[in-house]
């Protein structure tokens, strides 16, 4: 099966968060790739090498886009990074709500969906790690963008991926909104001052 026809590319959580600015952001974060070609006259891209070549074996971090054309002409091989191999799956099992995301990678969940297109044994497994890791802290992030004023907020927000980050400021802004709506003075339904003045008058009559 193709990169393009992987029914892991196309997922809710990733059609929601790949656009701008994550999706630039995310074609640019660099990854690490195992040569399965030899490339002449690069090997100066290698600072841990004196070779004219790129020798078979050769692992580099390159930008996601390059690695993905790579990739696509069976150049190199896109290794998994480390934060979405099994252990780190393990960790965010136990209890994905206080994990550090941020601190793990800021884009976290954006290039998780980028990486999985290249069809890993382990692809699975990530996509569904990444999709129970988002239930769990949804509720969480959510509370706390309508409790903001609350001791140990700030907290919270230092260890959101930037999409959560997203999520909160969007929580945030509704949850103003519907205060504001609530409270409003405006449309409040009050009795009309007709109304007030006639009965006033029925009971100085009576």
């Amino acid at each position: 099966m193709s990169q393009h026809s992987s029914p892991l590319a196309v997922t809710p959580i990733s059609l929601s968060i790949t656009r701008p600015p994550y999706g630039i952001l995310t074609t640019h974060q660099r990854i690490q790739c195992t040569f399965k070609k030899t490339v002449h006259k690069l090997g100066y891209l290698n600072p841990a090498a004196d070779d004219e070549n790129l020798e078979v074996g050769t692992k580099l971090e390159l930008p996601f886009w390059l690695a993905q054309d790579l990739s696509k002409r069976a150049i190199v091989r896109v290794d998994i990074p480390k934060v979405y191999k099994e252990s780190y799956r393990e960790i965010l099992q136990a209890d994905a709500t206080v994990v550090d995301l941020h601190k793990i990678g800021p884009n976290f969940y954006n290039f998780a969906t980028h990486v999985i297109i290249f069809e890993h044994a382990e692809s699975k497994q990530i996509m569904e790690c990444l999709m129970q890791t988002f239930k769990e802290r949804f509720k969480r992030i959510m509370d706390a963008s309508q409790n903001h004023l609350q001791n140990g907020t700030n907290d919270i927000i230092g260890k959101l991926d930037d999409f959560e980050k997203y999520l909160f400021k969007r929580g945030q802004e509704s949850f103003k909104d519907y205060q504001q709506w609530q409270n409003r003075k405006i449309e409040k339904i009050t009795t009309s001052e007709g109304i007030v003045n006639h009965k006033k008058r029925k009971r100085k009559d009576s």
